[in-house]
């Protein structure tokens, strides 16, 4: 999949709603991740200090980083 073709992203708190996810722990997991990774930050006058958005394919990065988070704190 070609990053630099997205159209749309989702921000954390929908994501974190689809996923059935805490939205601050998600966070927590997600900060590592880079726009390579398909997170972007989106700012706006609710959200001066940005909130976390993703691209399908950084919903998917996302996926398999709670994965391995899973695995590895079992």
């Amino acid at each position: 999949m070609q990053v630099n073709k997205v159209h749309s992203v989702c921000t954390l708190a929908l994501v974190a709603k689809d996923l059935g996810e805490d939205v601050d722990w998600l966070a927590d997991i997600a900060i590592d991740m880079e726009p390579e990774d398909g997170l972007i930050w989106v700012y706006d006058p609710e959200h001066p200090d940005g909130t976390m958005a993703f691209s399908r394919f950084g919903i998917e990065s996302l996926r398999n980083l709670i994965e391995i988070h899973r695995s590895t704190t079992k």
